[in-house]
């Protein structure tokens, strides 16, 4: 069957793009792929994927735009409609699967307008304005936060299973402020650095390559050594070695860290849409599977507490509460409905 996945713009929605193609071909399905030229679908999927055609158009986020920026975003929107309709024809493409973000509406709405099914992801605990748009129309809404998604769990790529293993006693710790970094989460390791040394815990860090040169210098002048990074493409790796994990609550990452089995305190982004990683950490805390402190003073002391829980009940929950092969359990039901 030949399948269409759409969507894009930050990380997160691709990976789960990347997990999705990666199920469907193993399945003996071809797959398309209709992103946007801006944000990081190119980056993504431009080279070395398993999509058999790749397209990127010109469209910008709509939501965030005031005056003539958002008539000449949604401009640019119509333009790419009526090229989705075109390739979606072309490929004679029998599915649209939306990961969402702004670069998944051109490609959704030429599927409700061909009579296509529309399958959606959404990725965070508050559903984003588009995919609240689409939401009725869609055949499927696949949810991680959502009691009532037809399919429980979050598309994870299958080395996150397989690196899984029981946290039992704190040894490593590492430090995730994506792939940009963040300041309030660099300067707390730095914060609390001396301390895990005292404690003979070792430190791992991807301080984010803007913020890389000053971390470095300051734990230079600390006389701690750790084990910094700006940017790692080695990153499952180093959550495998880790025993807790210090994180923004992105939903791929926060996912991720679930599926490894490595419990987090999670410290959302601040001015996030509609403070999303916050609700999608406070999921977590609600099922007893990990924490979450805002940016504040209160966060060095609420990691010194952490250092004191027992890891092992926290690990064996997120295990017991990830499930495998999702990406699988969506593909396989798309091939269902559309049947």
């Amino acid at each position: 069957m030949k399948l269409c996945i759409t969507g894009g713009g930050t990380g997160g929605h691709l990976m789960i793009a990347g997990a999705l193609v990666e199920a469907a071909t193993a399945n003996g399905h071809e797959v398309i792929f209709i992103g946007s030229k801006t944000g990081q679908d190119r980056k993504y999927f431009a080279t070395h994927s398993a999509f058999s055609h790749v397209y990127f158009l010109e469209t910008t986020g709509v939501v965030n735009q005031k005056g003539f920026a958002k008539f000449k975003a949604l401009f640019k929107v119509l333009k790419a409609f009526f090229i989705s309709i075109a390739l979606l024809k072309k490929h004679n493409i029998r599915a649209v699967y939306s990961v969402g973000g702004f670069s998944a509406a051109p490609a959704s709405f030429a599927a409700i307008s061909r009579l296509i099914p529309l399958f959606i992801h959404e990725q965070n605990a508050v559903i984003g304005k588009l995919n609240s748009l689409l939401k009725p129309f869609a055949k499927r809404f696949i949810s991680a936060y959502d009691k009532n998604s037809p399919i429980k769990g979050y598309p994870v790529k299958e080395v996150c299973f397989i690196n899984s293993r029981v946290r039992e006693e704190l040894k490593t710790i590492i430090f995730l402020g994506g792939s940009h970094g963040a300041k309030a989460i660099n300067d707390l390791a730095l914060s609390i650095a001396s301390e895990l040394q005292k404690r003979d815990i070792k430190i791992i860090h991807q301080a984010g390559e803007k913020d890389y040169d000053r971390v470095k210098s300051e734990y230079e002048k600390l006389g701690i050594k750790v084990e910094l990074y700006a940017f790692t493409t080695e990153l499952q790796s180093l959550i495998k070695t880790s025993d807790l994990a210090v994180s923004r609550a992105g939903a791929s990452t926060l996912w991720e860290l679930c599926a490894n089995g490595l419990p987090a305190l999670y410290v959302p982004y601040p001015y996030a849409a509609g403070d999303h990683q916050f609700y999608n950490a406070k999921f977590i805390v609600g099922n007893n599977l990990g924490w979450c402190e805002r940016e504040g003073e209160g966060l060095k002391n609420k990691l010194l507490s952490i250092l004191k829980e027992d890891l092992r009940e926290k690990s064996e929950a997120l295990l017991k509460y990830s499930n495998k092969d999702v990406a699988s359990k969506m593909i396989r039901d798309v091939i269902e409905v559309v049947k």
